[in-house]
């Protein structure tokens, strides 16, 4: 198979089906590796926490532990779409589908999840059209197994969204991004998966009209987001930082960008 050029057409009905539930007889310890990873990222240690994820991968697959093996390469996905490696991105791409496949996991939650990521990872390399039939499967099975406001429909709708507008579909885009805010909203501490989306909403309105005052208004929200009273200024909060800064110098709230990145700094440093 070669890992730079997955399947172009999305053929659900090899995904789906009974799904695989003999138990691994060996596993790793994924709970305990997620963690490991939480630290790596939130002291701002990416390489090694790619690295780490290899290596948990490799063992998974060493013992015969496939569900180990697909929770890592799920990790691995988000991995390369930050630090850029597409051959890595998409052998990870064809090695999760390959298991899901292959365990009939695609009508679970689980699996559907798994799919989302992969067809996320399949955007960021410039697949979008090849990641929408992923996506909105993710969707029919999530439609089916979950209550409307959980969060995990934000990050699908959001996803989505940038597909839909890489392939040039905006209206498409921009009810992907507002079904994504509503999700949000629910969530306990949402402002700064609120910020991305007001991003991502102000870079949608940008590409149809650069004079849209709804890019202004977008912008301000995400800042205010940014510094609702009470947010947590942790490692995850800087993550989200270095997804907004860019859309706040590109839009010349240079004052913001700087002042962000500034904090992201901090956050690390004392990490």
């Amino acid at each position: 198979m070669d890992y730079l050029e997955p399947c172009c057409c999305f053929d659900s009905s090899l995904y789906t089906g009974t799904p695989d539930a003999e138990p691994c007889r060996q596993s790793i310890d994924v709970p305990a590796a997620i963690r490991k990873l939480d630290g790596l990222y939130n002291s701002g240690r990416e390489q090694e926490a790619g690295a780490f994820l290899e290596r948990q991968r490799d063992e998974a697959r060493a013992i015969g532990d496939w569900r180990g093996e697909l929770s890592m390469l799920s990790e691995l996905l988000g991995y390369h779409r930050r630090d850029g490696d597409r051959e890595k991105a998409m052998r990870a791409v064809n090695e999760a589908l390959d298991l899901i496949r292959i365990h009939r996991l695609g009508s679970t939650v689980s699996g559907a999840t798994v799919l989302l990521n992969a067809a996320t990872t399949m955007k960021a390399f410039g697949r979008a059209r090849e990641s929408l039939p992923i996506f909105k499967h993710a969707a029919r099975i999530y439609a089916d197994n979950l209550d409307p406001t959980d969060y995990r429909f934000a990050g699908l709708y959001n996803n989505m969204a940038l597909s839909y507008q890489d392939v040039g579909d905006f209206a498409g885009a921009e009810r992907c991004f507002r079904l994504a805010l509503g999700v949000i909203g629910h969530s306990r501490h949402p402002e700064n998966e609120l910020a991305v989306t007001w991003c991502n909403l102000a870079e949608l309105y940008d590409r149809q009209d650069p004079e849209d005052p709804r890019i202004g208004d977008c912008m301000e929200k995400a800042w205010d987001c940014l510094n609702a009273p009470g947010l947590p200024r942790d490692g995850y909060h800087a993550f989200t930082i270095s997804k907004c800064a860019p859309s706040f110098d590109y839009f010349g709230y240079f004052l913001y960008a700087k002042e962000l990145k500034e904090r992201a700094e901090e956050i690390y440093a004392r990490s």
